[in-house]
């Protein structure tokens, strides 16, 4: 008891008052084996699960049994559960003192929003933690063996998305002259004009290219072409999203069995 004046209060603790932390998962590209160590601890340590459409339902076999689980699907051109509903659960979830796991797929923090997130969870005075992933952009590409860089190659790659808020457009000028890999996320609704883009700010039509769908699921499937005929390749293979594009040299040199040349022989 502390004295104020002639009055006197009890401060009395209340589980209400303790505020609970949200974590931001990365549950990586798909395959459940790259899930990291400390994402499984902490989706043991959860109240409530928020699953994100492109994580590996499989990852639920780590939650507690009696944690609940609410599925928020995030998915370009598809119907998605709104931000601000994700938003307010993680915020409502944390004031009642539950411990959170937003679960996403690849990693959180590469066109994650869990910058956004973090920022708005910190404005309200809530904990918050990232676990990094294994995020699609580097995962795609090492399970047919390709490196993003490479000595002789390419000396760095860029991560970029075709699918934008606003809609607008990265700069495919910069991004054809730089001599970087190119690794572009949510590009298969607008690759034919990515392809034509990149092609006019002075790339070669025959610069290797690739795709990869489902990276590191059973269901992957993966296209070796070249720029010019990237688009044409990909509606002949009936290859869609969510799926990974990587153009430059780099693409040459997957591990595949069947070689650039063949496949684009075929093609023709």
């Amino acid at each position: 008891m502390q004295p104020i004046g002639t009055h006197a209060f009890f401060l009395i603790e209340s589980p209400l008052m303790t505020l609970g932390k949200v974590y931001l998962i990365g549950a990586g590209p798909g395959d459940i084996e790259l899930l990291t160590l400390k994402a499984v601890r902490v989706l043991g340590l959860a109240d409530v699960v928020l699953l994100d459409d492109l994580a590996n339902p499989a990852i639920l076999q780590f939650a507690r049994p009696e944690a609940e689980i609410v599925r928020v699907g995030k998915r370009g051109g598809c119907q998605s559960t709104s931000q601000d509903f994700i938003l307010s659960e993680m915020l409502e979830r944390a004031r009642s003192g539950q411990c959170v796991a937003r679960v996403k797929g690849g990693d959180p923090m590469i066109f994650g929003r869990a910058g956004e997130e973090m920022q708005a969870l910190q404005a309200a005075g809530i904990a918050v933690e990232i676990i990094n992933g294994i995020s699609a952009g580097m995962a795609g590409p090492a399970s047919i063996g390709m490196p993003l860089t490479h000595r002789d190659h390419a000396h760095g790659v860029t991560f970029v998305t075709g699918h934008t808020l606003a809609d607008d457009e990265p700069d495919w000028r910069v991004l054809a002259q730089s001599g970087m890999t190119l690794v572009i996320y949510m590009g298969m609704r607008k690759l034919a004009d990515i392809c034509e883009q990149l092609l006019s700010a002075g790339l070669a039509a025959d610069t290797p290219a690739a795709i990869i769908q489902h990276a590191t699921l059973p269901a992957q499937r993966q296209l070796l072409s070249q720029l010019g005929a990237l688009p044409i390749a990909a509606e002949a293979a009936g290859l869609g999203s969510p799926a990974i594009v990587v153009i430059g040299a780099v693409a040459a040199l997957s591990a595949l069995p069947q070689s650039m040349e063949t496949l684009q022989k075929e093609e023709a």
